[in-house]
């Protein structure tokens, strides 16, 4: 069960969230590991498009959490990993260059002329990544997955005092061995 601190954060970050997106999780214990799957639905904008045609590198940059729950205290982080989605368009090839990071290294390289490639690439193209092992959880215990997602470069009037991320989505599951 989530601790009343994670659901009193959570819903803080629910209401700051802009309106319409949604940032789907979807965990898979198997084989020794956990599988994670995301996608996140109306994030492609006119004015991220806008800044892809502009030639400006644009990251989506997921931060994705493996936890367990914690009644009495925070809940405890097992382990974490970074998913960086970027794309740049080049003007005068008209193609977009894309590139797909994990924890620093990168994973994949992609070149096209679909600005639907482009969307999915950036926002759904996320399924069964091989993020953490599961060597170290218990056995018939609740765990979840959350997904921090956000935007670079971002634009904002004003800072806020925290790090502050678009959107959040989480999935629990109970591993069983």
């Amino acid at each position: 069960m989530f601790s009343s601190a994670a659901f009193v954060w959570l819903s803080l970050v629910a209401l700051l969230a802009p309106p319409g997106q949604i940032l789907e999780v979807a965990p898979l214990p198997r084989d020794g590991q956990v599988l994670v799957s995301f996608k996140l639905g109306d994030a492609f904008t006119d004015e991220v498009e806008a800044a892809v045609h502009s030639g400006l590198t644009v990251s989506f940059v997921y931060k994705v959490d493996l936890m367990r729950g914690s009644a009495v205290w925070f809940d405890r982080t097992i382990a974490s990993a970074v998913v960086t989605a970027t794309v740049r368009y080049d003007n005068l090839t008209r193609k977009y260059h894309m590139t797909r990071v994990l924890d620093g290294r990168i994973e994949r390289a992609e070149t096209t002329a679909s600005k639907e490639f482009v969307r999915d690439w950036l926002t759904t193209d996320f399924a069964r990544l091989p993020l953490f092992t599961s060597v170290t959880l218990q056995p018939n215990s609740e765990y979840y997955v959350r997904v921090r997602a956000h935007t670079t470069p971002r634009n904002a009037a004003f800072l806020w005092p925290w790090d502050g991320h678009d959107v959040v989505g989480l999935a629990k599951f109970t591993f069983l061995r």
